[in-house]
């Protein structure tokens, strides 16, 4: 999916990104409001990472980012069900 899919569909999409990055906070979230390059600065901030690494992980999100998919779906996708 890419990401204005996703910044449009930011509160659903916030939902699960405090499921894959639990260090940012409900206000972290809000404040990005569907910008990536401020997504990629808080993950910076939260995980003590480089900016190239960040990139990456908002890349894979983006690209296994499946709106309206159930739990037990991911997980299946995710390889733990």
């Amino acid at each position: 999916m890419n990401w204005d899919q996703i910044a449009g569909q930011w509160k659903q999409a916030a939902g699960r990104m405090r499921e894959k990055w639990g260090k940012l906070t409900d206000d972290d979230l809000q404040s990005v409001a569907g910008r990536r390059d401020q997504l990629i600065g808080r993950l910076q901030e939260r995980y003590g990472i480089a900016r190239e690494e960040a990139e990456r992980e908002v890349d894979a999100f983006s690209e296994s980012y499946h709106p309206g998919e159930p739990p037990s779906e991911r997980a299946r996708r995710a390889g733990k069900a």
